[in-house]
C-alpha cells in the first residue's frame, strides 16, 4: 500500500491530531511542530498526516482541517497555532490551493490557511504523542477535542472509521 503524505497545523497538535486518527484511510498521524521556509521559518504546532490516496481523498482531508479549526481568525497565537497546509511536492500544491479555492464558497469569512512548503519536523515529546487516546477523560480533551470528535461523527460520518471510534469508546 502506497501511501501519501501532508501536513496540517491550525490549532493544538493534540486535538488536529485526533480528528486525524479517526478518519478512513489515514494509517499514521505524527504530532509536533513543523516549520516551511521563508516569513514562515519557525516551528509552529502541526501534524503529519499519511493516508492512502485510495480510501480517502485529499479534498476531504483539508476540508475537514479547515472546519476543525479557526481558519479564518487571524488570531494573537498564529505563531505557535500557524493555520497552514504543508505540501510535499508542486503537485500537491497546486491540488491544495484549488481545493482551498473550491471550498472557500462554503465560507462566510475568507479563508486565512496558508498553502507552503514543508521543510522541517520536530516530533513531540513521546509522553504528548496519541494525546486524546492516552487522555480521554481530562479536561482538555473534554471541552476541546471532544465537540471536534463529535463534529466529525454528526458532518462526515461516511469519512469515520467506526472500528477506530468503537476503541475510543470503550477505553473512556
Amino acid at each position: 500500500m502506497e501511501l501519501t503524505k501532508i501536513a496540517f497545523g491550525g490549532g493544538c497538535h493534540w486535538c488536529t491530531e485526533a480528528v486525524f486518527q479517526i478518519l478512513i484511510g489515514v494509517v499514521k498521524v505524527q504530532q509536533g511542530w513543523v516549520r516551511s521556509v521563508k516569513e514562515n521559518d519557525t516551528f509552529s504546532e502541526a501534524v503529519i498526516v499519511h493516508f492512502n490516496a485510495k480510501k480517502t481523498d485529499l479534498k476531504v482531508l483539508i476540508e475537514i482541517h479547515l472546519l476543525t479549526h479557526k481558519s479564518t481568525s487571524n488570531h494573537s497565537m498564529r505563531n505557535k497555532y500557524r493555520s497552514a497546509i504543508y505540501y510535499f511536492s508542486e503537485q500537491q500544491k497546486k491540488k491544495s490551493q484549488k481545493i482551498k479555492a473550491d471550498l472557500q464558497l462554503k465560507f462566510k469569512d475568507t479563508i486565512i490557511t496558508q498553502i507552503v512548503a514543508f521543510k522541517n519536523f520536530k516530533p513531540s515529546s513521546e509522553k504528548f504523542q496519541n494525546y486524546y487516546q492516552s487522555n480521554p477523560k481530562k479536561p482538555f480533551c473534554q471541552n476541546y477535542i471532544n465537540p471536534k470528535l463529535n463534529f466529525l461523527l454528526q458532518k462526515f460520518s461516511k469519512n469515520v472509521n467506526q472500528r477506530k471510534v468503537n476503541h475510543l469508546i470503550s477505553n473512556l
